[in-house]
């Protein structure tokens, strides 16, 4: 098992109030230290307008977390997301 560095960024639905984005956050963030990994930095963007609409939304608030761990957590992570619905759209590399 080989921990990596990786980077993700998440945009939530505009209509989710802080109470659900923060659930979404820290949701993602207690997948990743109840399975070995390790939170390095996590910053808010705030609400920013998108380049194209998504799903009629003209905007999303921005979110980023730096953290290190093993693939299988990012699968998961990868996975949590797709189905979560307050998340408009996420990125998740693996930082070199």
């Amino acid at each position: 098992m080989r921990i990596r560095d990786y980077e993700l960024v998440m945009v939530i639905s505009p209509e989710a109030d802080d109470a659900r984005t923060q659930a979404v956050v820290e949701r993602v963030h207690r997948l990743i230290t109840e399975r070995g990994g390790n939170l390095l930095k996590q910053e808010s963007w705030g609400r920013k307008r998108l380049a194209y609409p998504i799903r009629n939304y003209k905007e999303g608030a921005y979110f980023f977390t730096r953290f290190q761990a093993d693939a299988q957590v990012s699968r998961d992570i990868e996975q949590t997301l797709r189905v979560t619905e307050d998340v408009l759209r996420h990125l998740l590399v693996k930082v070199e």
